[in-house]
């Protein structure tokens, strides 16, 4: 049987693929049919640089055969069975083991899910149904955050905050309230106030507005991800999780995007010494090579939830045993090669060779953690009113000048969130990329031709 060529790959993909936030009538695709490390090739041949991993999750890079032959292996000893009531199999126990040597202390137990939108969900029904085992059933209130992201299934799309990715799609989760995100550069946010001072005293507002009595937990992203980046102000998540801890409010921090080395760290939570009761992880988890995240939670929040008829979530894939094997090959790679040096290591590198773009006039901010790295397009420093996204995008036109993945992110952000097996001279190709258009880019958002000055 013979492989389809280009433009039939094209035409079914137009004919019948549903992509996300991409429209029915949008005419171009680009079709990847293989990955090695930090590199992709299309349909047509044309290698690529991947600065992306995907989404935030090529931890290990493309194309590792010890993972696929991990996979293989489980496959032929057990597929697949279930882990509803009493049964389990060898590989999700030995993951949720790991899982808890690896996470900060006390988050020993972890449910199994497909991907981070499944594990928000999952995440708070545990926050409510936990209250409620303990007989405050009136804890029902969710907070999370302006431009947060929990995915865009019904729990978490509800605690994401764009309102552009919910318009059309309501009514949505009731009882749940977004706050200021902690944004310094968006200075105008904290009425000229210390932004820590401003965020916890709009938090302790919000609780006495709607009675501690009542609020199940605060959903958050340790570092804010597809807002571009945001990095909180150090003091920002202890003295959060005190005033949450005060009021016996339970913390879930959002870890899909930042667990398993993204920063330079196992988690976040690390980084910033906190520790949640409910912790939702996945992506890095696998690197991609299949779908797997982990819901952890403390011994206090599962042995209440597992009471009585025991925990109300269950998904048919929850542990899958090829998905668990993958995870173990996976997080063997990521310690045996110290990839969190290396993130640490590259992304140091990756964010000295941007800081001189803060230069140009469209570039307002560099932020870097480990190698999640964001620059802030901006149409105007003094204001720091966003850059206009232009009709084929900035990260469009940087794909197809110079085969370098990047993303728009939050409409106004150029993020890299490359594999941590990204080398020096990788980086510099990147960099070089992304500077190469940014110098073209005019404050109303349009790029002009090779060879001008914008």
């Amino acid at each position: 049987m013979t492989s389809p060529n280009l433009q039939d790959l094209l035409d079914l993909d137009r004919r019948h693929v549903v992509h996300p936030h991409l429209p029915l009538d949008a005419k171009d695709r680009t079709v990847f049919v293989r990955g090695k490390a930090c590199s992709l090739w299309d349909a047509t041949g044309r290698e690529y640089l991947d600065a992306t991993g995907g989404l935030w999750l090529a931890q290990v890079g493309h194309g590792r055969e010890e993972i696929a032959d991990a996979a293989a292996t489980q496959m032929k000893r057990l597929e697949y069975f279930t882990t509803f009531w009493d049964f389990s199999h060898d590989r999700s126990i030995e993951l949720a083991a790991r899982l808890a040597r690896l996470s900060p202390e006390g988050l020993d137990y972890s449910y199994f899910t497909s991907g981070g939108s499944e594990g928000n969900d999952a995440a708070i029904k545990t926050a409510r149904y936990y209250h409620s085992q303990r007989g405050e059933s009136s804890r029902t209130w969710i907070l999370s955050r302006t431009t947060a992201y929990h995915g865009l299934a019904y729990g978490g799309g509800t605690a994401t905050g764009f309102d552009e990715m919910k318009a059309g799609t309501g009514p949505m989760l009731p009882d749940v309230a977004h706050l200021t995100p902690p944004h310094p550069y968006r200075s105008w946010l904290f009425d000229g106030q210390n932004p820590t001072d401003f965020l916890v005293a709009e938090l302790e507002a919000t609780i006495e507005r709607l009675g501690a009595q009542n609020i199940a937990a605060m959903i958050a992203e340790p570092i804010m991800g597809v807002a571009g980046m945001v990095i909180p102000p150090e003091d920002y998540w202890p003295r959060i999780s005190a005033v949450l801890r005060q009021h016996g409010i339970l913390l879930i921090l959002d870890e899909v995007v930042t667990a398993f080395g993204r920063i330079g760290h196992w988690f976040a939570a690390d980084h910033f010494g906190v520790t949640p009761d409910i912790m939702v992880t996945a992506k890095g988890l696998t690197s991609g090579y299949a779908p797997l995240g982990a819901v952890l939670m403390s011994r206090d929040v599962a042995e209440t939830v597992m009471t009585g008829h025991g925990y109300p979530v269950g998904y048919t894939y929850s542990g899958h045993p090829v998905s668990c094997a993958v995870a173990l090959a996976n997080l063997e790679i990521i310690e045996r090669e110290d990839l969190l040096a290396a993130a640490q290591r590259t992304g140091a590198h990756l964010a000295q060779r941007l800081e001189p773009l803060k230069e140009l006039p469209v570039v307002g901010e560099v932020r870097q953690a480990g190698m999640g790295i964001a620059l802030e397009l901006v149409a105007d420093k003094e204001s720091r009113r966003p850059l206009p996204e232009p009709g084929p995008g900035i990260a469009d036109i940087i794909r197809d000048e110079t085969g370098v993945v990047v993303r728009v992110s939050s409409s106004h952000n150029l993020v890299f969130s490359p594999p941590l097996v990204m080398t020096e001279f990788e980086a510099d190709r990147a960099v070089d990329a992304v500077e190469s258009v940014l110098r073209r880019v005019r404050p109303d958002g349009t790029v002009v031709s090779p060879g001008s000055v914008a």
